[in-house]
């Protein structure tokens, strides 16, 4: 029954999670197409550090715990999908990480790629989710 109430847990707080993957970078353009210095972008600036702090930061830290509690009492660890998901959940981890650098940056006023760039990071949240979910659903390896 534990392994039920983990699973349900663990994908709540990755829809969560990836809810924010989505819209930071979509934040990020609306931010920067604003007026540097104007109670526009003061706004989406405050509107990005809630997303991180309130959603953001505590689904992935549970993604985390409920993650790694899964494939313990699973017995993951020794499955070559469980490391390619892995894997590709690190790079998400640190693609986190990222954005919540570049919503300081960002800021405080540092414009530092242009929106179509931003635009095109709105992608990779979505890219993982399709390599783990056949990873985990089909198990190729």
């Amino acid at each position: 029954m534990i392994y039920l109430w983990l699973k349900a847990g663990h994908i709540l707080f990755v829809i969560f999670w990836m809810a924010g993957l989505f819209m930071l970078p979509r934040l990020f353009v609306y931010h920067q197409e604003a007026d540097e210095g104007s109670p526009e972008a003061a706004r989406y600036a405050e509107r990005e550090r809630r997303l991180i702090r309130i959603i953001m930061t505590p689904s992935i830290v549970v993604v985390w715990v409920l993650g790694l509690a899964l494939a313990w009492t699973t017995g993951a660890f020794t499955h070559g999908w469980f490391h390619a998901k892995l894997v590709i959940v690190i790079a998400l981890s640190g693609y986190h990480g990222w954005l919540c650098a570049y919503a300081r940056r960002l800021a405080a006023g540092e414009r530092l790629l242009p929106g179509k760039t931003l635009r095109m990071l709105n992608e990779v949240p979505g890219l993982a989710a399709v390599l783990i979910v056949v990873l985990v659903v089909v198990r190729p390896f």
